[in-house]
């Protein structure tokens, strides 16, 4: 018999729904820290995924993410879209007002289409976001992907209002990363610790180039799913290990972390959250290391006041 998250109807892979025990970590993520890359999926019942999508995800509802984030002590969120949402942003921005109004810091990172307004992006800016995100791999139909030249008409006009430009790609299909994104219109942060392929070692030309523009103030990156980045796909994730050391050791300050809640289209056992901030406690053994990851590179990067 088939598990949920092996499941699979025309195509679309549906996941298995977050651990559900809550537990503290080992320490408290402390005082202001901020969970940099969450989504809020659901209820289908009310909000329709895209047709374009890859998985199809339970819902994992804002009132589950808050009392996740109560239990690990995180004090600020920022979510991200999905891509089963496509370009509509309702659910993250729903979310967003909510917990505004419950007194959460919280901020956005969108996905527009190209012909989106200076109207429309100033109403995002106002609800809250700070960034739009590209996923150039984990879609449906990768050919149709913008290259960077064509979306930098539309980065050059979220420069204007001090956003950044999110991506979800391989650095190891960039050897020449530095080259590719020095000179572009906006910061950019990079999800997944670079999502190296399986394979890879923090030796990657295009890891290094990486982390090259991360210590020369242009590039932050995230250290989130070490579950999508390590061969054994189970704690401790080793790879994801060496590639976040590398990350902090190279450019504190320009380093961000994230739950990646609700751990969506992952084939590997489902992580418990209290371990993955047990996992990121033991790759920054630094106490003051610890808190500008958690708290000042993000007040920074999404301009909490």
């Amino acid at each position: 018999m088939k598990t949920l998250d092996q499941t699979e109807i025309s195509g679309v892979e549906y996941c298995a729904p977050p651990d559900r025990n809550l537990r503290a970590p080992a320490v408290p993520m402390g005082a202001l820290s901020c969970d940099c890359h969450a989504h809020i999926c659901g209820p289908e019942s009310r909000y329709a995924y895209s047709e374009d999508r890859i998985y199809t995800p339970p819902d994992a509802l804002l009132p589950d993410y808050l009392k996740q984030l109560e239990i690990l002590d995180v004090a600020r969120s920022i979510l991200v879209q999905p891509s089963i949402y496509g370009s509509d942003n309702t659910v993250m921005l729903g979310a967003m007002r909510e917990m505004s109004s419950a007194g959460i810091a919280c901020r956005g990172v969108a996905v527009v289409e190209d012909s989106v307004s200076d109207t429309d992006l100033l109403n995002l800016h106002q609800a809250g976001v700070r960034g739009l995100r590209f996923n150039l791999v984990d879609v449906a139909d990768t050919s149709s992907n913008a290259s960077l030249q064509q979306i930098l008409p539309l980065c050059e006009r979220i420069a204007r209002l001090g956003w950044h430009t999110e991506f979800l790609l391989h650095a190891d299909d960039y050897p020449d990363f530095e080259a590719s994104f020095k000179d572009f219109p906006t910061d950019i942060v990079i999800g997944h610790t670079g999502y190296l392929r399986l394979g890879q070692t923090s030796d990657n030309a295009g890891f290094q180039g990486m982390l090259q523009l991360a210590a020369a103030g242009k590039c932050w990156v995230k250290l989130t799913a070490p579950y999508r980045i390590s061969a054994s796909g189970e704690l401790p994730y080793v790879e994801a290990g060496e590639y976040a050391r590398a990350v902090v050791d190279a450019a504190p300050a320009r380093v961000v972390w994230g739950s990646d809640w609700p751990h969506v289209k992952i084939s590997t056992p489902m992580p418990n959250d209290a371990d993955l901030c047990d996992l990121f406690l033991d790759w920054v053994a630094d106490a003051q290391t610890r808190r500008q990851i958690l708290v000042d590179n993000p007040a920074t990067l999404y301009k909490f006041g």
